[in-house]
């Protein structure tokens, strides 16, 4: 039998794309007070991986993957969704249609875990109507892995590295903890 042990805690990472960069900035800035500073940020780079999208937010979106300072529960990922969805609504425009998606997750030494509301057969439910998906895992002589589920635009190489920074980060910082 395993002994049951806390689990550790985690790096908060926060996927975002917008109709227009200055969405960035002015939602960080609700969340940054409650969740520390920023301590990487990735450019700003076109989201052109998917169309679908597109009907409600419009062409030429941008996307920008930040992590936090500090270190979060695990456990705490349904409440951090439920937060950045109420963000969505709060910066939608007048007729209800978002301006920015906001797709909170959690990174470990071995695996990106995203929130979601949507469930499917490679989620399992975290509580308050959220679900987790393993988007990758790390392998330590190829680096970050995806799955067939994996969105495109975490395959891609600027996601990869930002996801490689991220990781050294938190090693790093888990040796001070």
């Amino acid at each position: 039998m395993g002994t049951i042990t806390p689990p550790l805690k985690v790096k908060f990472v926060l996927a975002m794309f917008a109709t227009c960069e200055d969405l960035f900035p002015a939602v960080l800035d609700k969340l940054v007070p409650r969740f520390g500073n920023i301590d990487l940020e990735s450019q700003v780079v076109a989201f052109d991986h998917t169309e679908y999208y597109k009907k409600e937010m419009g062409p030429g979106l941008l996307r920008k993957w930040v992590s936090f300072e500090r270190l979060i529960p695990q456990d705490g990922l349904p409440e951090i969704k439920i937060l950045t969805n109420e963000l969505e609504e709060e910066f939608a425009d007048s007729e209800g249609n978002r301006r920015i998606n906001l797709d909170p997750g959690y990174l470990t030494a071995a695996k990106l875990v995203l929130a979601s509301t949507k469930d499917f057969a490679h989620r399992l439910y975290l509580g308050q109507g959220i679900y987790g998906e393993i988007t990758l895992v790390y392998n330590r002589s190829r680096g970050w892995q995806s799955h067939e589920w994996t969105y495109p635009d975490y395959k891609a190489q600027t996601s990869l590295l930002f996801f490689k920074q991220v990781r050294q980060i938190y090693l790093k910082q888990r040796r001070y903890e």
